[in-house]
């Protein structure tokens, strides 16, 4: 049989993806959401001009020279409050940052500047340009100018621009519902006590995790038992709850204990490929189930997890409409790795940065069950299929987690 190469296997889990509709949150629940369209200024910031200083509103004609005349102080403006009257020659108001500059004034004087010389009277050290530490209305931006783009993710600079711009809520894309089932009679919850041939199921944890990560919501389904009834009535409930995702996890292998995809297929799932070439996570599985998109991904936690970053993350992103670009980088090789065969490895190593770049550090033992090893590692040593034997100093590639 031959195996699906990685890349076209991901082509087809992504193949035809639309992102999901917009909805509506407050602002408040908008970090980390993504824009479902452009976004526009429903207000002018500042909307006046405003002193960026603390100091003195006056007219540059009356402080073109330092000294030139003394300044009567006719009143006070402060953010929130401004001076109502207009201001005359040799005349001068008291401003702080944020106020608006009063009506005949066009240059700010700042306090540093200014010397008392009478009981309400100033006059300037320095000379003032026109113009001089005024924020003019519109400088950040207009009514009706866009100010974020469709697809934007939000965070708190984004956040913050909408909210100065007068949007209370937002129309953000909606979150995609990955489903999780884990399977496997000999899997118990880590809060259970382990019978003697039992362990505790970890992946449904790691993988909701690193769905979260992407944006989704995550509907944990529980440990069903090898029950092929068990099954099909998690993958229905799945399907039931809306799921844009339902990943299943263990249980789609080969072997006579193995009842995920049989299940899934008399569900009525339309399976697009089973096996891939790569290691770990041979036994990949995808398919369609209406409008749900099905991964099985193995039950190795290693394989599980590497899987889930190759293909989970891309496509919970795409649903989403968030950009996502692996983190592949150029590394020196600290150790010796032998030639590779036909399948693309990822090799959990640990990476730092050398006096010429980066150095990876393959970890001696590799094996797919093992979580303290990719607990460890950053990053993933990443092996074409049929490289030649690697000696310490050669390039490689290398996918940062």
């Amino acid at each position: 049989m031959n195996l699906l190469p990685v890349d076209e296997a991901l082509e087809r889990i992504l193949d035809g993806i639309k992102a999901l509709p917009g909805e509506t949150v407050p602002i408040q629940e908008a970090d980390g959401r993504v824009l479902s369209a452009p976004l526009a200024a429903k207000r002018t910031q500042p909307p006046f001009n405003a002193s960026a200083m603390d100091g003195y509103a006056v007219r540059a004609a009356d402080v073109a020279t330092p000294h030139a005349t003394a300044l009567r102080v006719v009143g006070e403006a402060a953010a929130g409050n401004r001076f109502n009257g207009k201001l005359g020659a040799g005349e001068a108001v008291r401003i702080f940052t944020g106020a608006p500059v009063p009506d005949g004034a066009d240059t700010i004087l700042i306090q540093e500047n200014a010397s008392l010389v009478d009981d309400g009277w100033i006059e300037a050290v320095a000379a003032v340009a026109r113009g001089r530490h005024i924020r003019k209305a519109g400088l950040d931006f207009h009514e009706g100018d866009s100010i974020l783009e469709q697809g934007r993710r939000l965070g708190p600079a984004g956040i913050g621009l909408a909210a100065a711009a007068g949007h209370a809520v937002l129309t953000v894309t909606e979150r995609p519902l990955v489903a999780v089932i884990a399977t496997g009679d000999e899997l118990v919850r880590p809060d259970e006590t382990c019978g003697p041939d039992q362990i505790v199921a970890s992946n449904g944890f790691a993988i909701g995790a690193l769905a979260k990560g992407e944006g989704a919501h995550i509907l944990d389904l529980g440990i069903v038992a090898d029950d092929s009834a068990a099954i099909t009535a998690a993958v229905r409930a799945a399907a039931d709850a809306g799921a844009h995702v339902l990943v299943t996890l263990g249980g789609a292998s080969v072997g006579a204990r193995d009842f995920v995809r049989q299940a899934l297929l008399d569900a009525g799932m339309s399976l697009d490929f089973w096996k891939i070439a790569m290691r770990p996570g041979k036994p990949l599985m995808f398919g369609r189930l209406d409008e749900m998109r099905v991964l099985g991904l193995p039950g190795n936690p290693v394989s599980s997890l590497v899987c889930a970053h190759l293909f989970l993350r891309p496509l919970v992103a795409r649903l989403g409409q968030r950009g996502y670009t692996p983190d592949l980088r150029s590394a020196v090789l600290a150790t010796a790795l032998r030639e590779n065969d036909e399948r693309r490895d990822y090799i959990r190593a640990s990476v730092a940065a050398g006096p010429d770049g980066l150095i990876a550090t393959p970890f001696s033992v590799q094996d797919s069950s093992m979580l303290t090893t990719l607990a460890a590692a950053n990053a993933l040593i990443v092996r074409e299929p049929g490289a030649a034997a690697a000696e310490p100093g050669s390039r490689c590639r290398v996918l940062m987690l």
